[in-house]
């Protein structure tokens, strides 16, 4: 997605996708980098909502890497889902993070072996 991301504490962000009016999406998320450590953490809120400065989705991002004999493992806890009427939202996002880690496992993969021509 379309972002202007820097790691630096207590900056806001945004990340920016295509509008979803069924889940009350405007089609930006509203974020703010919440902890580095660099090479293991990065925390960030993420917030979104059907536009107007109105926000219904108040969550966080973790992620995590984890070194190990043979690479680097990768985590991703992303809570704050307890309202009703994020379900639906949890459960596109939920797809949505699969599908990027399959892509970064790709990409991987593909410079793994001299070809990142995706």
């Amino acid at each position: 997605m379309k972002n202007d991301f820097q790691p630096i504490v207590g900056l806001d962000f945004q990340f920016r996708s295509k509008p979803i009016p069924s889940l009350d999406f405007d089609g930006i998320f509203y974020c703010k980098v919440l902890e580095i450590v660099p090479f293991k953490k990065l925390s960030y809120s993420w917030k979104s909502g059907p536009g107007n400065g109105e926000i219904t989705l108040d969550s966080v991002v973790v992620w995590k890497l984890q070194p190990t004999d043979k690479g680097t493992e990768i985590f991703l806890e992303h809570s704050g889902f307890a309202k009703k009427e994020n379900l639906n939202f949890y459960n596109g996002l939920n797809q949505g993070w699969l599908e990027k880690f399959d892509k970064i496992a790709n990409l991987l993969n593909a410079s793994h072996h001299g070809n990142t021509n995706a």
